[in-house]
């Protein structure tokens, strides 16, 4: 079993930036992909952004290309999303979720845990 905790949500100005961090239980967070997804009030769970096991392969959906940043570091059993150049339609709840088989998943039902989530809103 993993537990997912994720932090560094919180009220940013547009154009700013915030890294939300998820910091993973148990021995086998470096086997798994990581992936970010969001949720906006009245909206489906979308995804955001995904990692493999290694770091070596990463996704992220059209609307944040460019502007975040996945990122994790093993040592420390912890997968960060650095997203700079905000905007207020990434307001949503940002969770981060693991997935046991290693590959990037891009749905959420690809996905085995998840975290509580984090709350980011972009003032305009």
């Amino acid at each position: 079993q993993v537990q997912l905790v994720e932090s560094g949500g919180g009220l940013v100005q547009a154009g700013g930036s915030l890294r939300l961090s998820c910091a993973a239980s148990g021995r086998t967070f470096s086997s798994y992909a990581m992936g970010w997804f969001r949720q906006a009030p009245g909206k489906e769970r979308e995804f955001v952004a995904g990692i493999n096991w290694s770091g070596g392969i990463t996704y992220y959906a059209s609307s944040v290309k460019g502007r975040f940043t996945i990122s994790r570091d093993n040592a420390k059993n912890t997968v960060y999303l650095q997203m700079n150049s905000l905007k207020p339609e990434d307001t949503a709840v940002y969770y981060c979720a693991g997935e046991r088989r290693g590959g990037v998943a891009v749905t959420t039902n690809g996905y085995d845990y998840w975290g509580q989530g984090t709350q980011v809103t972009v003032s305009s």
